[in-house]
């Protein structure tokens, strides 16, 4: 007995000592550092747009209501709403696992041991009451309880749970990036779609404009004071005109088409402000200083809690290589006749036992699943930083274009005043044969393109704003 037990204790000792050389961790920290400003002309004021709800910063009702439909509908939203609630799953799995596990487990079955064996022998001697030998086919009836638990000692389940915890709140943040992405997306879109509005007006003006200059072109013509060229130069203006009209009413429609998939609803019109683009003005943005990215950008925190929960990870690997501590008991009644299940102590039966556990000699299995969360872990280190410098990039670039557009936006006005002027005056001087009518129609061509274009710069400044309002972290609250 004696040897026996120290057999056991030799085992048990070894067990402990070849499960306890732990391998080394991989020692890598977060570079958490950026710039101290966007751009040479910050003053590093700490207000920041980005605290402002997205309610605050928007005020068209028109397109606050579109966001409101958009937050009720949009299935990607509603994917990632399901994604929090398999994280928050997770964590009640992990929970779980800290418990003891109890079963209940009931049986009934039947068994005939040959006579000539040393069971059927013994078996056939044995009286339960006096003349009355065991049954040749003997029933097993049986209920109980049992149960299992493992014992933390290494806060492997408890960190297994952390990581699980820490996963949620990530998809939390996950859910908060698609929030400010869809906010964001959905006053682009609309936007864009005012843009085109006004560039159909546009359009619609300047071919009434070039149909009034054929008309005095035709007129000219049959007094010889111009040529069937002329006429057919105008002709084929107004005509490229008006299918330029029916190509913005196509992008009208693919625009209205694209917010309404956003809604997570079939094509219908999507009402919308009918004042002209150029009449908004655009929002004012404080950027604040580049460490607010860190707690105002849902990525780059969803970035920062995959890290932690990465480091939880190898901790959870790590813990692979150590013995498990185990209990198992259990707690019933058993009988050969359903009778004697009610008597007690007889049909009694109970069982406790402790475990330990570990890996002895073929490791690789765990020592790859180690490694694979060091790797991990670099990964999320590496996805972390890339986050921040892309938030900071972002930001900066905008801030650049918002100050650029603004500049271009002022001459692009200018242009379009002095080509509006240039087309009167190119009528008047074409009306007393100063000027030939290809000036006139190089003019109009010219007026429409500018026209145009500053439509499309004053779009390009309302999206850079929401943008930057997006890029600082803003609309998701």
């Amino acid at each position: 007995m004696y040897k026996q037990k120290s057999t056991i204790a030799v085992l048990a000792l070894g067990l402990l000592f070849t499960g306890c050389k732990l391998p080394a961790l991989v020692e890598r920290n977060e570079n958490k550092a950026v710039p101290a400003a966007f751009s040479t002309s910050d003053t590093g004021d700490t207000v920041n747009t980005a605290s402002l709800q997205w309610r605050q910063f928007f005020t068209d009702p028109y397109l606050v209501s579109l966001i409101d439909t958009a937050l009720l509908r949009n299935q990607e939203l509603k994917i990632t709403l399901q994604e929090i609630e398999i994280a928050r799953n997770d964590i009640r799995m992990r929970q779980g696992a800290l418990l003891p596990s109890v079963s209940g487990r009931a049986g009934i079955g039947a068994e005939k041991v040959g006579r000539y064996t040393s069971q059927g022998a013994g078996d056939a001697s044995t009286e339960i009451t006096p003349g009355k030998e065991v049954p040749e086919v003997l029933m097993d009836y049986m209920v109980g309880a049992y149960a299992t638990w493992e014992i933390d000692v290494w806060k492997k389940l408890r960190n297994a749970k952390k990581a699980a915890i820490t996963r949620y709140l990530s998809s939390i943040e996950g859910r908060n990036f698609v929030l400010t992405n869809l906010v964001a997306e959905i006053a682009s879109s609309y936007y864009e779609l005012l843009a085109l509005d006004s560039q159909l007006d546009i359009v619609k003006q300047n071919i009434a404009l070039q149909q009034g200059a054929l008309a005095i072109v035709k007129i000219q013509k049959e007094a010889a004071r111009t040529t069937e060229l002329a006429v057919q130069k105008f002709e084929a203006e107004v005509l490229k005109t008006q299918s330029l009209e029916f190509e913005i009413l196509q992008d009208i429609r693919a625009t209205e088409n694209r917010i309404n998939l956003l809604l997570g609803r079939f094509p219908q019109e999507i009402p919308r402000s009918k004042s002209n683009l150029l009449s908004v003005m655009p929002a004012m943005v404080q950027t604040g200083i580049p460490s607010q990215l860190l707690v105002n950008r849902p990525d780059i925190k969803q970035a920062e809690l995959e890290l932690a929960a990465a480091k939880l990870d190898i901790q959870v690997a790590r813990a692979e290589f150590l013995p498990s501590f185990g209990i198992s008991a259990g707690l019933g009644f058993q009988a050969f006749k359903p009778s004697y299940l009610v008597k007690f102590p007889e049909s009694l039966l109970f069982s406790l036992a402790g475990d330990l556990a570990g890996p002895l000699i073929n490791k690789n299995a765990i020592r790859a699943e180690f490694n694979n969360a060091n790797s991990r872990q670099i990964q999320a280190i590496y996805n972390y930083e890339r986050t921040v410098l892309n938030a900071y990039i972002e930001v900066a670039t905008q801030v650049s274009g918002i100050d650029n557009l603004k500049k271009g936006y002022d001459l692009k006005s200018k242009q379009v005043d002095a080509l509006t002027r240039g087309i009167s005056v190119s009528n008047d001087l074409f009306k007393s044969a100063r000027v030939d009518y290809f000036e006139v129609l190089m003019t109009q061509r010219d007026a429409l393109e500018a026209r145009l274009e500053l439509i499309e710069t004053k779009k390009q400044q309302m999206n850079a704003v929401v943008s930057l309002y997006r890029n600082l972290g803003g609309g998701w609250r």
